[in-house]
């Protein structure tokens, strides 16, 4: 994002105020409460972005801007901003770390250059800081490291260190190390300059003394730049040779091959620091430009020209034709549908048409806004590696490619979670009813891990997200922002059903239509298959023209789909499962395509009864920091909730217990264990897979719901 109103103004040949090659688009990304909005909002102090420091347990963080955020001291949505350091522009977008928000760290990450990944000095290696670290692999960005909270008791570097490379896969390579840890943190020592930073606490942080490192730490601060410089000579063969000399390395050659290292992703440079206490953020923001690749030095990004169904590339070039992925849909009260888009080659400016080529729809810019958080500056035109705002876009969404009206070309979306819970929704009144139906929709626009439907047999609406607070916080919002006053029914979990067994079913539909006219006839076999889990819905056919036309082979296929929407034994959808198309038979005159929609569905149902089908549920990653005297308690209650319990680890501040347990069983878990452990538990949970249901339940359940019907 750059200051570019008065560029345009002046002529788009002149040279910009930030070049590509000094642009950095970075996201802050981390576990819940790990400090990634505290080290955004010095971020953004120390260079200036901000005249004052805002704390989150204040409610006064810049970047946590809405209300909600504010009372729940929690990051709900992504915030995007812009702030100068050493003349490079960066451009930051701060993260959710609640694992019920994660899309917001996916779709962040398909659009940035580089990210900096933030772990409790105490915690370390946390579930959420997993998660996201595999997003980050995904989509191949290049990360840096930042071991947050060193001045809590209890805070151990190395060992954060230890748990990246161990639980992560990483190649983690410490460039500072800590000056003592807990209250006794003095510092940081920079291995690369070899020098240490003091910072002054009476200046939040903003004045530090560099100063030669204290003759303690002087032996361990040797070893451990020997062991950095050792591990870059595999990417800097001159640096290898001067190694293997034993002369003194250069700061700027040990810099430039950890460059090349971090971009190419084969280390990942760890840093240290206290956000809280404003020591460290500086040097964070150093790594930021010294490691983490520009625009320019990303792969070009590739795509696919609708018109000749080729793969094309769009490099990084104000001279390319314009290309922008959709990445964020929000709905702003002053603007109305605010659409964020990453701008990867070529120039946008206000009033331009552009070319949605995956929806053919063509949607006009009325306006570029640079983004600070919910504060906004309306620019004139954005650039290749910008992040910007625009407000106009009318039938675009998330994941969505705009292009040049002459040069469409359609990027790669995004693969968006199932969600795992849902609930039932009814207006108060009748006079919410309209309101109720309009907020939903927007929030759904905004949130794609966000479902809403009507259930055909009882008539009502059912949401459906990630987990009990993603629910919460988005009828919350509802209320709030859209004055909808609602009843909300206790959560329900989003089983599914898959098949065990491969099976063959027939379907049949012949209707001879009254005088002797032309009836309606359809007949389909169906082989199904059962997949790996996760796979999905596959379909093939290998029936001949002579058997079944090939222009009817599309319409089975939908049918066969649909028809896997409502299983055999709860009527939750099936999947994982492939459909194959092996026989059947046609006639002249009298089939339809309705027929063999028909005839498709009563072969699916047929093949699914035959192929032994079973039910399954959600299964959660659970981990629980619980003090030493309620473990016992903890684990007996995990037990009886159908988990199981993989263990406990010690760690500074308690022990570590971690399960698997059904999402069924968890939900008013947070109640249970506060009230088992006097309050001081802790606990994160997150979407781990689905498995089958215990015979015993899913006879329940089968019997309730033939019970309804």
């Amino acid at each position: 994002m750059r200051v570019v109103g008065e560029e345009c103004k002046r002529g788009l040949s002149e040279m910009r105020r930030f070049p590509l090659q000094k642009t950095r688009n970075i996201g802050i990304a981390a576990h819940i409460d790990a400090g990634k909005t505290t080290l955004t909002e010095r971020i953004l102090y120390y260079t200036g972005r901000v005249h004052r420091l805002g704390e989150v347990d204040d409610g006064a963080a810049t970047m946590d801007w809405m209300e909600i955020e504010k009372e729940r001291g929690i990051t709900i949505t992504s915030a995007a901003t812009s702030c100068t350091w050493r003349d490079y522009r960066v451009n930051i977008i701060d993260t959710p770390g609640h694992v019920d928000f994660t899309i917001e760290v996916e779709r962040s990450l398909r659009v940035l250059d580089g990210v900096v990944v933030v772990f409790c000095g105490v915690g370390g290696v946390e579930p959420q800081s997993e998660t996201v670290w595999r997003q980050a692999d995904r989509y191949s960005v290049p990360r840096i490291a930042f071991v947050n909270k060193m001045d809590r008791v209890g805070a151990d570097f190395d060992r954060a260190v230890g748990m990246m490379r161990d639980n992560l896969g990483s190649n983690a390579v410490p460039v500072e190390m800590p000056m003592g840890s807990g209250k006794e943190l003095e510092g940081i020592i920079d291995l690369i300059e070899m020098k240490a930073y003091i910072y002054d606490e009476t200046t939040y942080g903003m004045k530090f003394d560099m100063v030669d490192i204290p003759e303690q730490y002087v032996d361990e601060a040797i070893l451990r730049r020997d062991r950095l410089v050792e591990m870059l000579t595999d990417y800097d063969d001159k640096l290898m040779a001067d190694y293997l000399d034993g002369g003194n390395i250069a700061e700027g050659r040990i810099k430039t091959a950890l460059r090349r290292a971090t971009i190419a992703a084969g280390v990942t440079p760890v840093l240290c620091g206290a956000a809280l206490r404003n020591k460290g953020v500086q040097k964070v923001l150093d790594a930021v430009v010294d490691y983490l690749p520009s625009p320019e030095e990303v792969p070009p990004v590739e795509g696919i020209n609708p018109r000749t169904e080729k793969t094309e590339k769009r490099r990084p070039s104000d001279d390319e034709p314009f290309s922008a992925l959709v990445f964020k849909i929000m709905s702003d009260p002053f603007v109305g549908k605010l659409t964020y888009l990453r701008v990867y080659s070529g120039r946008l400016t206000t009033g331009m048409g552009t070319y949605n080529a995956g929806r053919r729809h063509r949607e006009r810019i009325a306006k570029i806004l640079l983004m600070h958080a919910n504060k906004r500056e309306e620019l004139e035109c954005a650039f290749a590696g910008d992040i910007v705002g625009v407000v106009g876009i009318k039938k675009s969404y998330t994941g969505d490619t705009l292009s040049d009206t002459k040069y469409p070309i359609t990027f790669e979306s995004m693969v968006f979670p199932e969600p795992v819970i849902t609930v039932a929704i009814e207006p108060k009144t009748r006079a919410d009813q309209e309101k109720l139906t309009t907020s939903l929709n927007r929030l759904a626009e905004e949130d794609p891990t966000f479902r809403v439907r009507e259930d055909e047999e009882s008539g009502q609406t059912v949401i459906s997200g990630m987990g009990e607070l993603h629910l919460d916080i988005l009828v919350d919002r509802m209320i709030r922002e859209f004055g909808v006053r609602a009843n909300v029914g206790k959560p329900q979990v989003a089983y599914r059903e898959t098949i065990t067994e491969c099976a063959r079913g027939e379907g049949k539909f012949a209707k001879q239509a009254a005088g002797g006219g032309k009836g309606q006839f359809g007949h389909v076999v169906v082989e199904m298959e059962p997949l790996p889990r996760g796979s999905g819905f596959e379909f093939e056919s290998e029936v001949t023209a002579e058997i079944i036309p090939d222009k009817l082979v599309p319409s089975i296929e939908q049918s066969v789909h649909d028809s896997l929407e409502n299983g055999v034994l709860a009527g939750y959808r099936v999947v994982d499962v492939k459909a194959r198309l092996v026989g059947g038979s046609y006639h002249e005159q009298d089939s339809t395509e309705v027929a063999y929609k028909i005839a498709a569905a009563i072969a699916v149902r047929d093949a699914v009864i035959k192929a032994k089908p079973i039910l399954m549920e959600p299964v959660m990653n659970v981990e629980v920091v619980v003090p030493e005297e309620f473990v016992g308690d903890v684990i007996g209650d995990l037990n009886t909730r159908r988990g199981k319990v993989g263990g406990s680890l010690l760690r500074a501040d308690g022990h570590i217990v971690k399960a698997t347990v059904p999402l069924s069983e968890m939900f008013g878990y947070a109640t249970g264990l506060r009230s088992a452990t006097q309050g001081r538990a802790l606990f994160t949970m997150e979407f781990s897979s689905y498995d089958e249901v215990p015979r015993r339940i899913a006879e329940k359940m089968s019997a309730r719901i033939e019970g309804v019907g």
